[in-house]
């Protein structure tokens, strides 16, 4: 294909007036799709449907060590789903605790603990005249929406194919000691679908932070989310790396079963050192007497171990990896070699993530809308909703059905076509 800029206006005048003809035949198919975010499908859901059938009034609901799952108690989560959680994040069992269902909330209620009670001594954040945080950018929109719900300042720093911009954060941990955390989706992350290189690992676990209270948010969502067997991401086990770093307390690290088993009825970890632990015990003792132990062993018996898990994922991974594919064949097929946009192409996770030419991504987002496709909110990658360039747009495969999708993408691909060529006539005064 011809590049559009490389265009005759005339031909690009004619070329609108029938991208708008077939746009308007797309507004009359009152189309209701939607891809606005990452929510497994329902032939997904249907993989757990066994784990409904796990657990019966006639089973012994006792753990291996005793305890039993109908009463109270056990504030950490029984061993059994600590190994199985532990094994899944890559890290020791005992360096593991088990919450409810959601490792957003276990996020937001690590940034609220810190703003009332402080970390691990530290002045409580709510004292202090200035918190921040920085923010990789395009990042995770739940995430910038609970700093931003604590008041807490954002500070953009921009994705590479490797991790975040290294020397960026370096300097403004080094050097700011009201920089008390930083957002990080490790692999496959949210939108892109990038993973961290080793190097960028390890120049986060050798971080200088001047804030003692700094910590690194490491929210490992799509651990074992591949979408492929043979080729696959790993990056290194973060925890691991800062305890080699001398930096053993530096990090709390995420992930649950939400896009595993059932979102809003999985199990979620906090895994950290013993003295991070420590302090969130404290606050967990009077948060709660323990989190649903039926779930976790509901969890354990489905699933068995980490083999299990691992072999559960591959099912979700046929499921995904059509509908990532097609998406992907679309966006090539109709914009390739036009210079309007680029995507990044994902060897796991949930998103792709597409730039379209500065200034497009509201009006695009905007069009396919009005044809009856609902996609994420353009600038919701960014802190504060406001991408400074206007052009990301993240992508979201995983729900619709794969006949659905095939045309949501094609209409997203003919309002990229419309909204670039009004840019461009416009910048050409035409």
């Amino acid at each position: 294909m011809i590049s559009y800029k490389n265009t005759s206006t005339e031909e690009l005048k004619e070329h609108l007036a029938s991208l708008k003809a077939v746009y308007k035949e797309y507004q009359g198919m009152d189309l209701r799709l939607n891809m606005a975010r990452g929510k497994p499908s329902n032939d997904q859901l249907d993989l757990s449907m066994g784990m409904m059938d796990i657990l019966s009034s006639q089973d012994d609901l006792t753990c291996e060590d005793g305890t039993d799952c109908r009463n109270y108690g056990v504030l950490d989560g029984i061993g059994e789903a600590k190994q199985l959680l532990g094994d899944m994040m890559e890290v020791p069992a005992e360096n593991i605790i088990i919450y409810g269902n959601s490792s957003l909330n276990v996020m937001y209620d690590t940034v609220s603990r810190s703003m009332t009670h402080g970390v691990m001594g530290n002045t409580p954040w709510c004292k202090l005249d200035r918190v921040k945080f920085l923010c990789p950018v395009p990042g995770y929109d739940r995430h910038f929406a609970i700093t931003e719900y604590f008041g807490i300042e954002m500070i953009p720093i921009p994705m590479t194919e490797f991790g975040p911009d290294m020397d960026l954060v370096e300097k403004y941990v080094s050097e700011d000691e009201s920089i008390k955390g930083i957002w990080c989706v490790p692999k496959y992350s949210n939108p892109q679908g990038y993973s961290y290189s080793d190097e960028t690992v390890r120049r986060f676990a050798a971080l200088e932070p001047k804030a003692k209270d700094f910590r690194i948010y490491w929210d490992n969502a799509y651990t074992i989310h591949h979408l492929y067997d043979e080729d696959r991401d790993y990056i290194l086990e973060i925890l691991e790396e800062c305890r080699k770093a001398g930096h053993p307390d530096m990090v709390y690290k995420f992930a649950s079963t939400s896009k595993i088993s059932f979102p809003g009825s999985g199990i979620a970890a906090i895994a950290a050192s013993h003295n991070n632990l420590d302090d969130i015990r404290d606050q967990l003792t009077i948060q709660t007497i323990g989190h649903d132990k039926v779930n976790q062993l509901r969890h354990v018996r489905f699933f068995g171990d980490i083999d299990g898990m691992n072999a559960h994922m591959r099912k979700h991974a046929d499921i995904l990896r059509p509908k990532f594919e097609t998406v992907l064949e679309i966006l090539e097929r109709e914009l390739g070699g036009l210079g309007i946009g680029s995507w990044t192409k994902p060897k796991g996770g949930y998103f792709i993530s597409f730039d379209s030419l500065d200034g497009c991504a509201k009006a695009i987002v905007s069009r396919c809308k009005k044809a009856g496709v609902v996609m994420t909110g353009a600038g919701a990658t960014y802190p504060y909703g406001r991408d400074p360039q206007d052009a990301n747009i993240r992508i979201a495969p995983s729900y619709p059905p794969l006949a659905d999708l095939k045309l949501a993408t094609e209409l997203f691909t003919l309002c990229v076509k419309i909204v670039s060529i009004e840019k461009i006539l416009s910048e050409r005064g035409a």
